[in-house]
């Protein structure tokens, strides 16, 4: 997706006037340009530049001789046009959005890109541009095709996004089979997702997900981490059998700079303390006598679980180590800064310490999210995790990058593959498979399921959004229909939303509620958002749930880590159905509510054999 179209040339333009014209942008002299009539294919080293170059020779800018009077870029009097070639049948699914607000939630620019059709999947691109771009990919081409149309030129606030097709390789005809080169070995033409091919899912496999280090580290020792031709950084990875990226070229300016450590646990802890020497021993040179602090980027939705609830957790460490630990609000998070930073003070020693017990909870955190969303896809035939967003700040399910701070890395790296998806997104800075690449079953008119979620009374504004476009938004993105029914009275502290659609709108419209609770503050940093769920199910299947001696119900409860309720006193409504009440976190919530709907379905299959047995005439059987 690097070759860019050059059009609307005067038959005088030269491939050096183009060069020229690159070299006046500060854009790469491209090696590959083909000039047309009219025309020309330029190929640049990497998305990012091709990014750079179409917003340079698009700006509304007079630059040098190469701008009219509008600000248009010229060459030899006409207004050239540049945007990415992709070929009509490529033109497909796949879109590109750019100059998008940085401070833009995910939620809001979801429920814009919902009101054109089902997104499938939304991908942030890493670029050095101050605004933020994304790869966004819908059901099928007409809704892709309207989405252009209306968002290009789209206003928001003060930025007027761009939006370009980017190459859709499913939408290519499909091949015949690989070409053999000469001694029986195939092209590099074949699918790049076969393993033994670089990029997509074809990358190294590990048995363990590759969990990184993430540091951030005063730009002022960043030269004497690296060291004199790279010695120092090299001496630390060997010694830990670790890769560290240190992102010194990001954030021009910033105080400090991210650094991604890739190893063990253990080799992220010794490189970690390492570095910690390393600047120490520095600071001492340089006469700096503040102690420097440790700090560790974690992304957003697993700073919960570090913390504890009432921040038992970060208590304990910060005893146990003698340190101090304090991490930044939730309102520095934007689509741009998806982490948080925990600082901790105290003595080297100590901070290694420290270091080691946060990412070992962290670490935990991740592993019983991969596990719980792993269980989650099997769950719900069809599940598309990537386009939901749903955890604290309308953020991706799990982190979406490992490069430098809220954007992709510009190659892959050992242990993770480089933002597959956005939400996406499962992949990027802790590198596991995303949603996408489980193979999508559709099954046919899923069943509509209604669920009785309630959220505190004074959440309800939130929910609803500024003349009900947030509660509008949110029905449209997850496909369901969802109502919040009156107060029964003026002082009732919850108020119950009624949730109705198949199991993938459920798990989105869930999922964006325990989201919006959380970025809009009504549980603490502190809170895990934890609500109170209930679902009908029929009178005869409250029995199999509760099990012999609560047996199933106790086995459900520590499966789910939810809490399981079916009240005994219950009288059966119209339709001879019961309450089972629910309550935990999100994942718990939706793992329990999958289960219970497994168990319901298997009591309507035994009653339907049984229905069907005893239908059958006397002289059928012998």
């Amino acid at each position: 997706m690097n070759k860019l179209y050059v059009g609307n040339l005067s038959p005088s333009v030269t491939v050096e006037d183009l060069k020229q014209l690159f070299g006046e942008r500060k854009l790469p002299v491209a090696d590959q340009v083909l000039l047309k009539s009219g025309y020309a294919f330029v190929d640049f080293p990497d998305q990012n530049w091709a990014i750079k170059a179409i917003e340079t020779l698009s700006a509304n800018v007079t630059l040098s001789m190469f701008s009219s009077p509008t600000g248009k870029v010229e060459l030899h009097g006409k207004v050239i046009e540049v945007d990415y070639s992709v070929p009509k049948k490529l033109r497909s699914r796949k879109i590109q959005i750019r100059n998008i607000p940085p401070h833009l939630q995910w939620e809001v620019l979801d429920g814009l890109l919902a009101q054109y059709g089902s997104v499938e999947n939304v991908e942030q691109v890493n670029t050095d541009t101050e605004t933020a771009v994304v790869n966004v990919t819908y059901a099928t081409k007409e809704e892709a095709k309207v989405a252009i149309e209306k968002l290009t030129g789209h206003q928001f606030e003060d930025y007027s996004f761009r939006v370009s097709y980017i190459l859709d390789m499913d939408a290519a005809p499909p091949l015949q089979g690989p070409r053999m080169r000469r001694g029986g070995r195939a092209s590099r033409d074949q699918d790049p997702s076969q393993p033994g091919t670089s990029g997509g899912l074809g990358g190294p496999r590990h048995k363990q997900h590759d969990f990184p280090l993430r540091m951030l580290v005063p730009t002022q020792f960043v030269g004497a981490i690296i060291g004199k031709e790279g010695l120092t950084i090299k001496n630390v990875t060997k010694q830990t059998q670790s890769k560290v990226d240190i992102h010194r070229k990001e954030n021009a300016g910033a105080a400090e700079k991210p650094i991604t450590i890739h190893s063990t646990p253990e080799g992220c802890s010794s490189a970690c303390g390492m570095i910690l020497d390393i600047m120490q021993k520095e600071a001492n040179e340089t006469k700096t006598t503040e102690d420097i602090p440790l700090k560790i980027l974690a992304h957003n939705s697993l700073v919960g679980r570090l913390i504890g609830k009432e921040g038992r957790n970060l208590k304990k460490i910060e005893e146990e180590t003698g340190t101090k630990i304090t991490i930044s609000s939730l309102h520095d998070l934007t689509i741009y800064n998806p982490e948080r930073t925990i600082t901790v003070k105290g003595s080297m020693e100590e901070c290694c310490k420290a270091e080691v017990e946060i990412m070992r909870k962290l670490r935990e955190a991740y592993e019983n999210d991969i596990a719980a969303i792993n269980q989650q896809t099997n769950l719900i035939p069809g599940l598309n995790l990537n386009a939901l967003g749903i955890f604290s700040s309308g953020l991706s399910v799990l982190p979406p990058s490992a490069g430098p701070r809220g954007g992709v890395p510009p190659a892959a790296s050992v242990g993770y593959n480089p933002f597959l998806s956005h939400s996406s997104h499962l992949s990027g800075l802790y590198g596991v498979p995303p949603a996408s690449a489980i193979p999508h079953q559709h099954p046919q008119a899923p069943e509509q399921e209604v669920v009785y979620l309630f959220i505190p009374t004074q959440a309800v504004g939130a929910l609803i959004g500024k003349k009900g476009q947030h509660i509008k938004q949110l029905a449209r993105f997850a496909g369901a229909s969802i109502k919040i029914t009156p107060a029964e009275s003026p002082d009732v502290t919850e108020r119950m939303v009624i949730i109705t659609g198949p199991p993938e709108a459920q798990f989105k419209a869930q999922g964006r509620i325990f989201g919006k609770l959380k970025e809009e503050n009504f549980f603490t940093a502190k809170e895990e958002v934890k609500l109170e769920t209930h679902i009908k199910v029929p009178s005869t299947a409250a029995g199999r749930i509760i099990g012999k001696g609560g047996k199933t119900v106790n086995e459900l409860q520590n499966l789910t880590s939810a809490e399981v309720i079916v009240p005994r006193d219950q009288t059966p409504d119209e339709n001879d159905e019961v309450f089972v009440k629910i309550s935990g976190h999100f994942f718990a919530s939706q793992t329990a509510q999958r289960k219970i709907r497994e168990i319901i379905q298997q009591v309507k299959q035994q009653e339907q054999k049984h229905q069907q047995g005893a239908a059958v005439p006397p002289h059928h059987s012998k």
